[in-house]
């Protein structure tokens, strides 16, 4: 299976920079758009029709915005082997969609640590757990599922979606997978390193 036609993503981003103009590229192509708390209420500002992830899911999101993402119709979607009758029949049997692009990128750790003065329980609250479960399920999933973690890719998403009837190659989905394997690695590496000097 090489080029796969995106109809459904979650969009969910801590840097908002160019997220709007996205998702209206990505709603010109007629993709139903997905999205959670702080996203969805800006693309909803800028006019995108958006979900939000408690529609779709039938549970608020809780605990300060802890738990939002972590559900079956979320991970299913995303991790769902398309080619596997068995995949595809849980799917059916549990209410389960497929999502074909994930655009997440993470709470800003980094940052939040370089602020003078930081405590250790402001740190702790800008440790992303959703975002990285479905960064890395997508970059698992990538023979079904695109996963977006850089803005700067999302100009050559749109234009490669534009000339090819709203579908990436296998070798798009490839390369952004590693990439976002490779983010995860560095944001869990800024945190094992910044509790380490705490906790060491």
């Amino acid at each position: 299976m090489d080029a796969i036609k995106i109809t459904r993503a979650v969009v969910s981003v801590s840097d908002k920079v160019g997220v709007a103009d996205f998702a209206k590229g990505l709603e010109g192509m007629g993709v139903e758009l997905i999205s959670t708390g702080g996203t969805s209420r800006a693309l909803k500002e800028a006019g995108v029709q958006v979900k939000d992830v408690s529609e779709l899911t039938e549970y608020p999101e809780m605990m300060d915005g802890r738990v939002k993402t972590l559900h079956p119709r979320v991970h299913g979607g995303i991790l769902a082997r398309r080619d596997l009758e068995g995949d595809l029949k849980e799917m059916e049997a549990n209410g389960i969609k497929p999502i074909d692009l994930v655009c997440v990128n993470l709470y800003p750790f980094e940052q939040t640590i370089a602020k003078e003065g930081v405590t250790l329980d402001e740190a702790i609250e800008n440790i992303d757990i959703g975002g990285p479960c479905m960064v890395r399920a997508s970059a698992k999933n990538n023979k079904f599922v695109v996963i977006i973690t850089d803005p700067g890719d999302y100009a050559g998403i749109l234009e490669e979606m534009k000339a090819n009837d709203g579908a990436l190659s296998l070798k798009t989905r490839q390369s952004l997978a590693l990439k976002a394997f490779q983010h995860t690695a560095h944001y869990d590496k800024a945190i094992s390193e910044y509790l380490g000097g705490v906790f060491g």
